[in-house]
């Protein structure tokens, strides 16, 4: 795809579609979602979108792996500066007309055109538009919008919000970026790929305290970070290769944290152990460093415990020798030799936690991310 020849990460949100809602045949809905920028400075912006559902969303009922959306329309699009979120109000509370001003609010269009309509599985992207943002400075993408079927993310920690007749409101319902793009020349690009432990689901809303925006800001400024987490995901939904690894091999350092999820609901150890095979495989047939860290503690019990001691002991003994860092996160996150399950900084692990694990990884891929 000739974006990713251009455009590289400039948040360090999770992004990527969860789920999807659904609208009546008659509404056109208008919604607001701010993320943060991570590189201040003037640069062309290119928003890119997918019409792909990337990860399986909770038992697979509703939404899974792969699932092509419907075609749904853009009636038109903006994009806008936002100077900091710091009312000292949670997301939830804010009233954006008293407590959000959005400035320098800029139309953006698609292939020269204001509207769009996405056909199904379609990745696509918004045309270049000159934005200069300042430290901790927030985009906003202001989107008026149609259809029966429109991926979304549903435990996203960002400020989204959807018009109706009483004004702005707190909710969810309207088309993620899967990437914030700007034309930032960078020395590499980092991806981080996981579920909702990577997304940062454990920290607080809009805080950009997960581990690995932590990690990236103590890294080098020189590299691009995206963040891939997806809430549920599953390694056997990236092993897949579907649209979220191919999101992945775009980029030359991939960090993979996966296994909860696919122990959680049922995998066996077989499997599990075939789709981290497989996922470290395909990044590295790609030309691409990859950083396989171990499946976190969950407070894990009975035969889910033995197989996460299992997989793990694969992943330190095995995989080893087909990805170029191996980082145990359980002495970091676990309780003590004893009880490694125990999350004692929660399953979803809390700033807290999350700080201390950047840490740890910092000390041990400094020197590979020069």
């Amino acid at each position: 795809m000739e974006y990713f020849n251009q455009y590289n990460s400039n948040t360090l949100a999770g992004s990527g579609n969860q789920l999807y809602f659904t609208m009546p045949e008659d509404e056109v809905r208008t919604g607001r979602i701010f993320y943060k920028i991570t590189e201040q400075g003037e640069y062309n912006y290119s928003i890119l979108f997918s019409n792909i559902i990337d990860s399986t969303y909770s038992d697979g009922s509703i939404s899974q792996k792969n699932l092509k959306c419907s075609s749904w329309k853009i009636h038109n699009a903006k994009i806008g500066r936002c100077a900091r979120f710091d009312t000292g109000k949670a997301v939830t509370e804010l009233i954006m007309d008293a407590d959000v001003e959005v400035v320098d609010l800029t139309s953006i269009t698609f292939d020269g055109r204001s509207d769009k309509t996405v056909m199904p599985g379609e990745f696509f992207s918004s045309d270049p538009v000159k934005m200069n943002f300042e430290k901790d400075d927030f985009l906003c993408i202001e989107m008026t919008f149609s259809g029966e079927m429109i991926p979304y993310h549903e435990e996203s920690l960002l400020p989204v919000f959807v018009k109706d007749e009483s004004g702005w409101r707190y909710s969810k319902q309207m088309p993620f970026a899967g990437m914030i793009g700007c034309d930032r020349t960078v020395k590499g690009r980092i991806a981080f790929i996981g579920d909702s432990i990577t997304q940062g689901i454990g920290t607080e809303l809009n805080s950009y305290m997960h581990w690995n925006a932590v990690l990236s800001k103590k890294l080098s400024s020189e590299y691009a970070y995206w963040n891939l987490g997806i809430g549920y995901g599953r390694a056997n939904d990236a092993a897949s290769d579907g649209a979220w690894l191919y999101k992945a091999r775009q980029n030359d350092i991939v960090f993979v944290c996966y296994g909860v999820n696919d122990i959680l609901r049922g995998f066996s150890e077989e499997q599990i152990k075939s789709d981290l095979t497989t996922i470290v495989t395909k990044l590295k047939e790609s030309g691409i460093k990859v950083v396989l860290q171990t499946v976190p503690p969950f407070d894990y019990e009975g035969e889910k415990l033995q197989i996460w001691k299992r997989i793990n002991l694969y992943i330190k003994e095995v995989l080893k020798d087909r990805v170029d860092i191996i980082f145990d996160n359980v002495p970091i996150l676990g309780k003590d030799k004893e009880m490694p399950q125990t999350a004692i900084y929660g399953g979803h692990p809390n700033a807290e936690g999350c700080a201390l694990w950047a840490e740890a990884l910092y000390v041990a891929v400094k020197d590979f991310i020069k």
